[in-house]
């Protein structure tokens, strides 16, 4: 089985490049947010460290911890993120490594890890190779504009925390361009995983 990270800046279009290999390809795709999501939801590793952290007014009626409270919290508080993040992050790669291991006994023939922090969190000691997917700042923001309602505040402010496209490309394996011309994108993926089988 090989593992391959993914990532690339807020509005690259990650999803959208593994919702493709999903349907074309044998693939198991696991994205850390969806499992930092699943992991602090009532009964899951980071729920009780979570209410620790920012106290049991962030659960709501229905037990569920109120993201969206916490996000607008750490959109503004550096510390209060760090220490969210040092709750999340370890977590998230604990489950991550799991899921690799049950992969492997079901001779699963990729594995992607998409992350928008793969190469902060240190995903490359773990993947075989490394993707970044890259994507010009206009139509990023353009797609955060339209897609998510984000205002060009919150889009530059996201963007600021990212790391810049020159340590993406520097320290990534294969750079794949996602514009607006999806069958390029297509056409990218088609001749990269070609080259996997060549060597199966």
């Amino acid at each position: 089985m090989r593992i391959i990270g993914v990532t690339g800046g807020v509005g690259s279009g990650k999803s959208a490049v593994l919702n493709y290999i999903e349907e074309h390809f044998d693939s198991r795709i696991v994205k850390a947010d969806d499992v930092g999501h699943l992991l602090m939801m009532p009964g899951r590793a980071c729920y009780e460290p979570v209410i620790q952290l920012f106290g049991e007014w962030i659960v709501k009626d229905d037990t569920s911890l109120n993201r969206e409270a916490i996000a607008s919290i750490v959109f503004e508080d550096g510390e209060m993120l760090k220490k969210l993040d040092d709750i999340i992050h370890p977590a998230v790669k604990k489950y991550i490594l799991k899921e690799i291991e049950k992969s492997k006994k079901e001779e699963t023939e990729f594995f992607f890890i998409e992350s928008a922090l793969l190469l902060e969190e240190k995903y490359d000691e773990i993947c075989d190779e490394m993707w970044y997917i890259y994507c010009e700042k206009e139509v990023r923001m353009e797609r955060l504009r339209h897609d998510r309602g984000y205002s060009d505040e919150k889009i530059q402010r996201m963007m600021a925390n990212q790391l810049p496209d020159e340590e993406f490309e520097a320290r990534c394996d294969f750079q794949l361009y996602n514009d607006e011309d999806v069958a390029h994108t297509y056409l990218q993926i088609e001749r990269k995983m070609r080259t996997y089988y060549e060597f199966m």
